[in-house]
């Protein structure tokens, strides 16, 4: 269980606004395998249109220092969480949030 929860995906205000997630930037740690490309394509699976930008900011003995930016129409941070901790990362942070509001047409 994770300690971090981000709400925003798709939450009605009560006055016809839906407010989802745009972007989100994660500091996360990970062991060296699986490797950068295939720990990006595991994020990107878990959503139907999320871009994957993947930087790694330190590398040490046994691990690898992470920033992930993902941008797609609405982000499941749950999922992508999922996908982290499944491929033996640790999310540290949520570094930064982008959100949109928009009117519910449905």
């Amino acid at each position: 269980m994770s300690i971090f929860k981000l709400d925003l995906v798709k939450i009605n205000t009560g006055v016809g606004i839906m407010v989802s997630v745009k972007k989100i930037v994660l500091d996360v740690l990970k062991p060296h395998q699986p490797n950068a490309l295939e720990f990006c394509r595991a994020i990107a699976k878990a959503g139907p249109d999320y871009r994957v930008c993947l930087t790694v900011l330190e590398i040490d003995e046994n691990t690898e220092t992470l920033k992930i930016e993902i941008e797609g129409n609405t982000i499941d941070f749950e999922a992508i969480q999922s996908a982290i901790s499944d491929m033996g990362g640790s999310l540290h942070s949520i570094d930064e949030v982008e959100v949109k509001s928009e009117i519910d047409v449905g």
